[in-house]
């Protein structure tokens, strides 16, 4: 028994290097900057919500590159600082002085929210790109400040104040994009408007799921709403990317060694995984597209529950009650 289990593991582990040696020999990382042209995004603004790492510090380094002006929104200000000093010294220090500008915001505080639009509306003329970026991934079943599902609140509804309270600047800014960060996950969810909050049940996949599909109805939702105003919105799925959002999820000490190797062979990186959002913030072959899904740069089919426009609608009209623009 334990010479067939030996056995077995071994071939595993086996087939799993052979793969991580196809992946390192045959598969480059794609820098779309590569075939951009340098100074594309020159003279453009762009906010990033949970910019200090993963596929949000690579999104901001890839624009910082490209020219763009980048203001990272994050939760912890000395985390955000650290990242970007690195980011600093890994590009040699952007041209402008205020190339990379830090500034504290809390998803899962409608408070923080709030005070980090009123600064940034007085100090910032345009705002050409907004990348809701950040998230939580499958937390234990916890509370906002404002007492929201803590991955509705942050994933869903956090983003959903944020980008109202900046629509002002991005329709003045126009031509003006707006990125959302959603997952392929989405479709194992469900909008459950008796229990958006998950009071009488939670499973923290399904929760997950759900805001992740609640972004999908937001975007076409708000693309809809935009039609005319020469801002668009699109959202995307990064794929399975290592970062640190899988941090609520516990592996077996034992096993570690074995998932660190799978991940390292199978999922893709953050510049990997940033490529799309790179890719609908600055290139040219989406100008004027709006309201789509895309996944590798491409646009791809939707699930027909991320369709439904009369869930949109209502998802909505309860959003805006829930974070408070309409009482």
């Amino acid at each position: 028994m334990a010479v067939a289990t030996t056995t077995a593991f071994l071939a595993a582990l086996g087939g799993v290097l052979w793969l991580a040696v196809r992946r390192l020999v045959g598969r480059g990382v794609p820098r779309l900057h590569g075939g951009a042209e340098p100074g594309l995004m020159r003279g453009k603004t762009v906010l990033i919500t949970g910019a200090n790492s993963g596929l949000g510090r690579a999104t901001a380094a890839e624009l910082l590159r490209l020219g763009a002006r980048v203001i990272m929104g994050c939760r912890d200000r000395a985390r955000a600082e650290e990242a970007a000093g690195q980011l600093r010294r890994e590009l040699g220090g952007p041209e402008e002085e205020d190339a990379l500008v830090v500034k504290e915001l809390d998803l899962a505080s409608l408070r923080s929210v709030r005070a980090f639009c009123r600064e940034l509306l007085q100090e910032e003329p345009r705002l050409d790109v907004l990348i809701n970026n950040a998230g939580v991934f499958q937390c234990p079943y916890m509370k906002t400040e404002d007492g929201f599902e803590m991955q509705f609140g942050v994933n869903h509804l956090g983003h959903f104040l944020l980008t109202n309270l900046l629509l002002g600047l991005l329709k003045s800014s126009a031509p003006s994009r707006i990125v959302v960060v959603s997952s392929k996950l989405y479709k194992y969810g469900d909008i459950n408007f008796e229990d958006l909050n998950s009071e009488a049940s939670y499973n923290k996949s399904f929760c997950y799921s759900r805001s992740k599909l609640a972004n999908i109805l937001f975007t076409r939702e708000l693309a809809r709403r935009l039609e005319g105003t020469n801002v668009t919105v699109n959202v995307l799925h990064p794929g399975i990317v290592r970062t640190n959002l899988g941090r609520h999820i516990h592996i077996p000490l034992l096993a570690k060694p074995l998932f660190n190797l799978v991940s390292w062979a199978f999922f893709k990186t953050p510049l990997e995984g940033a490529q799309t959002s790179i890719y609908l913030a600055s290139s040219p072959e989406v100008e004027g597209v709006s309201g789509k899904y895309f996944g590798d740069c491409k646009e791809e089919e939707l699930l027909p529950k991320a369709m439904d426009e009369s869930v949109a609608r209502k998802l909505w009209d309860i959003s805006e009650v829930m974070v408070g623009i309409l009482k």
